[in-house]
Order: C-alpha cells, then structure tokens, then sequence
C-alpha cells in the first residue's frame, strides 16, 4: 500500500488505499508541521515553538509545585479546563496557552504571598468574593503593587497581540468544547472522590492543584446549602423592634475587651517551663482560670473576631469560613456594639493593622463600631508593643468618659508570630530562656511584656479615673501555630490536621479573664468555666446590668440547654435555628 500527503488550507488529508481520513485541524496541522516543516514560514515555525514552549513550561510549573502524584493529576485537569476554556473563545493555542500560563504563575505569586500573611493558600472563593477592601489591602501591604500590575497589563497587550499574529494554529470550537467537558468531568469526580482537607490551605505549595479541588467544594457548597448554615424555615420569631429595648436606670460601667493575639496558658502543654506566677496573667478578679472555646487553631484572628462581635459562629458559613468578615460586612446585623449603642454607649475600635484587612473596617463598622481606629490612623510603625493600644484606648477614655458609657475593643500584637527573633529585647532587660525550645521561649517572654502592659493599663485606669467604673473583658484568639505539636507530641502532622477540622477542644481553647475596676458585676452566672467563643457578648451584657434584647435572650435560652456549647450543641441545630430567626428578623441580610 502506497501513502502520500498533502496539507490543503487549514487541514490534512490523508491518502491511502483504504480512502480518505480528516484529521481534527489542530492535530493535522501538528502532524504537518512534525513530518515536514520544509514547506512552513518562518513566522509559522516561530509560532508553533511557542506553543510547544508553553506547554512546556507549564509542566515545569507542575513539576516544581506539585510535589504528589494525586495533585499533579489534578493540575493536568486543570490545565485542561483552563486551556480548553479559553479556546473556545479564542480558537488560537499560543494565546490561549500563554494567557492560562499567565493565570496559573499570577495564582502562584498571589497564594505565596496570601500564605506568607495568613498562613492560607489562594482559594476558589477568593475569586467569588471580590471586594475593594482586600483590593486596597493589597495594593497598601505591597509596595509599587499597583505599578507593577499596570506595568504587566501595558506589556501583556502588545505580547498577546504578537502571539496571535504568530500563531499559525487553529482549533474548531466544538472539540475545544469536547476537552473542556472532558477534563472538568474527571477534575469534578476526582475531587468528590477524594475530598480536599480544609488544613491543606494552611500549608504551602501545591497552589493550583488545590486552588481547583476548592472550586468544586466551594461551588458544590454554594448550590446545596449556600453561604450561611441556617433552617429553611421556622415557626418561631423574634419579638421586634430591638430599639427599644435598653434603657439603663443609671450610667452603665465602661466596658473594654481586650482581643490578646495568639495568647492561651501555655502549661497545658507538658513538660513547659514557665517563669513563676505565670497563669496568674489569665485569672479574673474572682482568682478563677476560665477556658474559652474558639473556632479556629493557629491563626485565624477574625475567626474569633467574628464570634466576639455578633455572638455567632464561623463554621455556619462551612467551607466559606475563611471569608467571615469579608461577606459579614453589610450584611450581618446583629451584634453586642450595636446593642450597646441602644443602651447609650460610644463604640471605639483599636485595630492593630490596616483597617482593609479582610475589610475589618467595614464589617465592624456593620456590627456597630462609630470610631474604628487602625494601625495607620493610631500610628503605629510596625509592630508594636501591647502599651502602645492601651494608651491610645486611655486617651480616649480620658476625652470622652464624663459624656456616655465608652465601649472600647483593644487590639493587642506583641504576641503574633514570627517567634524566632527577639522583640523588643530592651522592655524585658532581666530575662533568660526558660530552657524550651527557641519559639517557646520567645513566645513566654512577650506574653510577659503584655502581662506587664497589662497591668499597667489597670493600674492607670485606677489612678487616673477613680470616679469611673470600668467592666474589664479579655480573651485569647487562638492558639499559636507552634501549639498543636507541644499539646501531643505524639501525633503527626496528617492527624492533626485531621484533629483540628474535627474541632477537638485541645488545640482551640484559650483563655477569657474578667476584670473590673470600681465595680461589681452584676450577674456572672454566663461565665461559665468552660465557654464557647459566640457566648461572650452574652457574658459582657449580663456581667455589665444591661437589659438583653430579644435575639440576646434567645441566645440565653440556647446558652442554658446547651451548658456553655453553642455550634457543638445538638450537631449544630441550635446554631442554624438562631441563624433562621434572625434572618427572618431582618438582622441577618442576603445570606
């Protein structure tokens, strides 16, 4: 049998004894271009390179990111969808390749620097809630971002512009289609099959294999229960309106909270040396060490934030949970600073870094913050000690406590990671490692300095204001990164990951202390010695005589059959009861 072959316009025909074959004439242009290129222009030659370049360099993106052979599949698949996507649109592969190229390296660079910030990779839903504050954020926390972003654009325009002009390949729109299908079938069934873990986001590298299984969980979650875990409907209401609810026969205590970063007793790790009178620091007034149950290990700040504020859960929101304040703002109305405000109160905010932050500024001044202050407005410059936010809160309070009751949230730093440099050597002049590890150690003596600071803000409260009552409230936020292999040495990292997802107390309990100065609480009966994170803003209003709203008292009712557990009671029913009658309340809007 005798063969021969010719290319006409843009396909290749094969002749042989047994008739004629169409290729797809993105293959017989390739097997063209592979038997001779003898025929071929120096542009097509330039132009099909290209093509075989990119391809190339994104399996070397692969081959350096990816380091399992379950996400390097997953990154094929991936690459797929992406390539074939946009071919549909532009039929041209260089193009189409150099811009999915593009997408993957810009998603890289932005998860390293998301995890060099938050100890998080880049997930699908940063991509589905985009608002201006992270935008600003990022354009402030990196310098010349934004120039470098428009210096990118005005050469990426003329670059694509010359890859079509080169490109000699065309590829018909219905088998683009074919692939693309193709490709996020096997990306979805994978991704089912072997469901992503959420602590994978905590850990570094594969950026885009895990970037993908997170859009099939994140879109998955959203079609079968939304963004807010929450009844589909239910006979009873809140009483309504709230407004009117508070009325304090006399000027209620000042009340301060103060969100001590990273901070929890450290012994309940064993075999820790710690200096004497050490948990001293996390007892209240009455000598007792309260435990208090947050919602997230290692890092998530805004996660206890969120549960502080409005006296609701994070995991109601599942797998968006990383997101909380960001879709909280402007749509979560509920909250102790709001209730406050009813009862006469002048909301204060201390930030301890930029307000645009997970758009911090906006969700607090959603929840009922009138004066939020962040780092640049207060002025700091870099980290800086706990003493710095206490006089910032003191000279606050000496303007505005003889006008109205003052609440004031404080934000602490001097407790947050890196540990492995001395800060502020010069305010701890006597210290000497206690014989832990470097971290430890370092850890120990900044929770001395904001003891210390502490301390002082108390003492000057007393002496500067002896005419003013002060109801004092401050907990822990999470554990620090380091915590959960000091809390049982013996598991490794894949099981406690695994630990962490499933909420065991060990590693998500800090501490809460209760402090006063000029006053007597009027009703401690909520500070439980074991509490749940949403139940504090219960505790504040109960412990300060004020009246509790309807959606308080709601709460309260939860609060007492479920002993102190709010999200861990019942499986989580109470929690998406409580989130169901406040939407129909109209406190909780658009989720």
């Amino acid at each position: 049998m005798t063969m021969s072959s010719v290319c006409r316009g843009r396909e290749l025909r094969i002749i042989s004894g047994h008739g004629r074959v169409r290729m797809p004439p993105t293959l017989s242009l390739l097997a063209n271009r592979l038997a001779t290129t003898s025929g071929a222009t120096a542009r097509e030659r330039l132009g099909f390179g290209v093509v075989v370049a990119i391809q190339l360099a994104a399996l070397a993106v692969m081959l350096w990111y990816e380091a399992e052979f379950f996400g390097r599949v997953i990154f094929v698949l991936a690459w797929g969808v992406l390539n074939f996507g946009t071919l549909i649109l532009l039929r041209r592969p260089a193009v189409a390749g150099a811009l999915s190229l593009a997408f993957v390296v810009v998603l890289i660079l932005v998860s390293q620097l998301k995890h060099a910030v938050l100890f998080q990779t880049v997930n699908f839903v940063d991509l589905m809630i985009v608002d201006a504050d992270t935008f600003g954020f990022l354009m402030t926390v990196v310098p010349g971002l934004g120039r470098k972003v428009l210096l990118a654009v005005a050469l990426s325009v003329p670059l694509l512009a010359l890859l079509a002009w080169l490109d000699p390949l065309r590829m018909r729109r219905r088998i683009a289609l074919a692939g693309c299908v193709a490709c996020l079938a096997a990306l979805v069934g994978l991704s089912i099959a072997v469901p992503s873990d959420p602590y994978d986001e905590f850990v570094g590298g594969e950026f885009f294999s895990k970037f993908a299984r997170s859009g099939v969980t994140a879109v998955s979650d959203y079609l079968t229960r939304g963004v807010l875990d929450s009844e589909a409907s239910h006979a009873e209401h809140l009483r309504l309106p709230l407004e009117s609810t508070c009325a304090p026969a006399v000027k209620p205590p000042h009340i301060v909270m103060v969100f001590d970063e990273s901070s929890f007793d450290i012994t309940v790790a064993p075999g820790i040396k710690v200096p004497p009178n050490y948990r001293e620091h996390f007892a209240s007034f009455d000598g007792k060490n309260r435990a208090f149950v947050v919602e997230g290990a290692g890092g998530p700040s805004w996660f206890t934030e969120y549960n502080v504020f409005t006296g609701l859960s994070v995991r109601s929101y599942g797998r968006f949970a990383d997101f909380v304040t960001r879709i909280a703002a402007g749509r979560v109305e509920r909250a102790l600073p709001l209730t406050l405000r009813r009862c006469g109160y002048k909301t204060f905010s201390f930030y301890s870094f930029l307000g645009a932050f997970l758009s911090a500024r906006s969700f607090q001044q959603t929840v009922g913050i009138e004066n939020f202050y962040d780092a640049k407005a207060l002025g700091a410059k870099g980290v800086e000690p706990d003493s710095f936010f206490f006089n910032a809160a003191t000279r606050v309070i000496a303007r505005e406590a003889a006008n109205a009751p003052l609440f004031l949230f404080v934000y602490t730093l001097a407790n947050h990671f890196p540990w492995d440099y001395r800060f502020r050597g010069d305010l701890t002049p006597g210290w000497r490692d206690l014989g832990n590890n470097q971290e430890t150690d370092e850890y120990i003596r900044r929770q001395m300095m904001s003891a210390h600071d502490y301390a002082a803000f108390v003492a000057g409260l007393k002496r500067d204001f002896p005419g003013e009552r002060f109801l004092i409230v401050r907990f822990g936020d999470h554990q620090t990164g380091f915590a959960r292999n000091l809390i049982d040495p013996a598991l490794d990292d894949s099981f406690l990951a695994r630990q962490i997802a499933a909420q065991d107390p060990r590693f998500l309990t800090t501490y809460y202390a209760i402090d006063t100065v000029n006053y007597e609480p009027a009703d401690m009966s909520s500070a439980l010695d074991t509490l749940d994170a949403p139940y504090l803003p219960l505790v504040v209003l109960e412990a300060a005589g004020l009246p509790l709203d309807p959606s308080f008292a709601e709460q309260k009712r939860i609060f007492q059959r479920c002993h102190g557990l709010f999200y861990r009671c019942n499986g989580g029913a109470e929690a998406r009861r409580f989130n169901r009658l406040l939407i129909d309340a109209g406190l909780i809007k658009g989720l």
